[in-house]
């Protein structure tokens, strides 16, 4: 299935979940919606490089001014040296949530006014960094800023790499899961919302 926001409300939140070997794809399904959808979208990547994530997007052909990166990977493997990017905010590393949280809330005030989405890319990742009882705390700020402002938010998460008391608790936050890979099409309602 390709990822739809079609059918959503712009201010609707969402873990997607997909298999180890399809969450790239979905990276990438999830951004051309977005912009196909008419938002703009903050990608947060703790799995990939956003110079890698950026040329994927331009074999797409997705508009770059349209996609605003928060790449908590870049620096982490490359140093300090790092050169800037157009719309990009660089940190330390993926285990700083503070200044992941700073850089994400600058990124929304930036794109203030506009139709915004934020795209987490991923929170198994985060895992490897952190542990699970900050991720929950740090992804409940998250989700409680963007109903704040309005926006969307999809969190990926590789489905069979997650614990499930963890992914029970983070499916509180948001108003669906959409289960990519075993049940296509399958859209599992949380809070009432459809």
């Amino acid at each position: 299935m390709i990822f739809s926001l079609k059918d959503t409300t712009e201010n609707e939140l969402f873990i997607v979940l997909a298999s180890a070997a399809n969450i790239r794809n979905k990276n990438i399904e999830v951004v051309k919606a977005a912009i196909e959808n008419d938002y703009y979208i903050i990608v947060v990547t703790t799995n990939q490089l956003a110079g890698i994530l950026k040329k994927n997007y331009d074999k797409q052909m997705l508009p770059e001014d349209k996609i605003y990166f928060v790449d908590a990977v870049t620096k982490y493997a490359a140093g300090t040296n790092v050169p800037p990017m157009k719309n990009c905010r660089f940190i330390t590393n993926p285990g700083n949530l503070t200044d992941m949280g700073i850089a994400i809330t600058e990124s929304i005030k930036e794109l203030e006014g506009k139709k915004t989405c934020l795209l987490l890319d991923s929170i198994n990742s985060m895992l490897i960094y952190i542990p699970s009882h900050n991720i929950t705390k740090f992804i409940h700020f998250v989700t409680n800023k963007l109903r704040i402002h309005n926006l969307s938010g999809i969190f990926l998460i590789v489905e069979k790499g997650i614990a499930p008391e963890v992914l029970s608790q983070l499916t509180t936050f948001v108003d669906n899961v959409i289960d990519e890979d075993p049940v296509p099409d399958k859209v599992m309602p949380v809070s009432g919302k459809v």
